[in-house]
């Protein structure tokens, strides 16, 4: 790769970089497809203000590699390993457990699954692996990012609890977003269902259990791979002041599998989302 020297450089405009800090200095060329894989390669190099700002970088970047092509598993491969790495090395704050306690009473779940997993596990056969792992940083990045914990994560699963409805709303929305933008192996197309429920489950030693659980399980399922339905319950404890920067659609009453009533059923719409699917995987709406 040729270095840029400092004339054209200046000559670049800032969408060139992937990262401008606040006082305009300009990190991770992406202007044509070698400066993107360098800027890949370096990206956990970079010192970035914030949170926010590294988010926006990241984003930028995997921007630019679906442009040019590239597939950058490595990347967010190595991005998890580095939160792994973070997670080990967090220091015990006297007796307190290192681990923040999982809320209790009213919460919201979400549940998330990949859609036709088995098939791009045959497809990409030990490559998958890595896949996986993108997925869950973003899921796991996203989760958090919006006030959110991991609960559980097994195969292609993941679960987390949030304090607001609005909160695991934000969250979908944004895990959406991020995995319509990333490029993956042999350009297979990933998508992930999302259903969010809100109740009272009993929280064990074992995790969440009760019926607030398998209504979460079952509204996911109820979604199409890139679809996030949320229950009735979560759409009536949406908080009115975040109500209206919210798109939900009414998807009507339906039949859960292994669920004595009803539940209503929306869809949730936001800019960057895909907004036509088939009508939900339920055992048909229930008679009004």
């Amino acid at each position: 790769m040729a270095k840029l020297d400092s004339d054209e450089r200046a000559r670049l405009p800032d969408s060139a970089f992937a990262y401008v800090d606040s006082r305009g200095r300009r990190r991770l060329p992406i202007n044509d497809e070698a400066h993107v894989r360098n800027a890949l390669a370096r990206f956990n190099q970079v010192r970035f203000e914030n949170d926010e700002a590294r988010e926006r970088a990241r984003r930028r970047l995997l921007k630019a590699a679906k442009k040019y092509g590239i597939m950058p598993i490595g990347f967010i491969t190595t991005q998890l390993e580095s939160e792994r790495k973070a997670a080990a090395r967090q220091p015990e704050a006297g007796s307190r457990a290192a681990t923040t306690a999982l809320p209790t009473g009213f919460v919201t779940l979400l549940m998330t699954d990949i859609e036709s997993s088995t098939s791009l596990l045959h497809k990409l056969g030990e490559r998958y692996r890595d896949l996986l792992n993108g997925v869950r940083v973003i899921l796991r990045e996203h989760a958090t990012r919006a006030g959110g914990q991991e609960i559980d994560v097994r195969a292609d699963e993941f679960f987390a609890v949030f304090h607001k409805a609005h909160e695991a709303i934000e969250a979908a929305t944004a895990m959406q977003r991020a995995l319509r933008e990333t490029s993956w192996p042999d350009d297979v197309s990933v998508r992930v269902r999302v259903g969010i429920h809100s109740g009272e489950p009993s929280l064990t030693d074992v995790g969440y259990i009760g019926m607030a659980v398998h209504t979460a399980a079952r509204v996911c399922s109820a979604a199409h791979g890139g679809q996030i339905i949320v229950s009735g319950a979560t759409n009536d404890s949406i908080e009115e002041n975040y109500r209206s920067s919210l798109r939900l659609r009414s998807l009507g009453l339906h039949r859960l599998a292994g669920l004595t009533d009803a539940v209503a059923l929306y869809q949730v719409e936001a800019d960057g989302l895909a907004t036509d699917f088939p009508a939900p995987s339920t055992r048909g709406l229930a008679e009004t």
